[in-house]
């Protein structure tokens, strides 16, 4: 443990279609305040939209924090702690060429450099409330 404060994030991205509009969504927990926020855009893709909800709740913190960092997107909890360190160490780029939305994961990789995280996987739609509620905000944001 350390002397950082602690954040719980829920965070979860949507299209309709996949590709289509979409729509971010993100749970902030911090001692006994609850944030959500929410966006979407025009056309994008789920993994586009995974990676924004990450990004947009770690914006929202103002200082460095112990996180757990809860997910229902392989892609993203694997990109970050399987392939990050690989797609850095070859110039952001996969083995098998262009790696798919760089401009975020370049982002993303200099948001987490600066708090110690923990990253979960939560399967989705299998009954975690908070899963659940960053998945109704993110299909609700598509609708705006």
């Amino acid at each position: 443990m350390t002397d950082l404060p602690h954040v719980t994030i829920y965070t979860d991205g949507a299209c309709d279609p996949n590709p289509g509009p979409g729509g971010w969504a993100a749970l902030i927990f911090f001692k006994s305040r609850r944030k959500e926020i929410s966006g979407s855009v025009k056309e994008s893709t789920n993994n586009r939209m995974e990676l924004t909800a990450a990004i947009k709740a770690l914006e929202t913190l103002n200082r460095e924090c112990e996180i757990d960092f809860y997910t229902d997107s392989e892609y993203l909890k694997r990109g970050i702690t399987e392939w990050l360190e690989i797609w850095r160490a070859r110039n952001w780029r996969r083995k098998g060429g262009a790696l798919k939305n760089v401009d975020l994961w370049q982002t993303l990789d200099k948001l987490i450099a600066r708090h110690a995280i923990d990253w979960h996987w939560v399967r989705g739609h299998a009954g975690n409330r908070h899963n659940q509620r960053v998945d109704y905000l993110a299909r609700k944001a598509i609708r705006r």
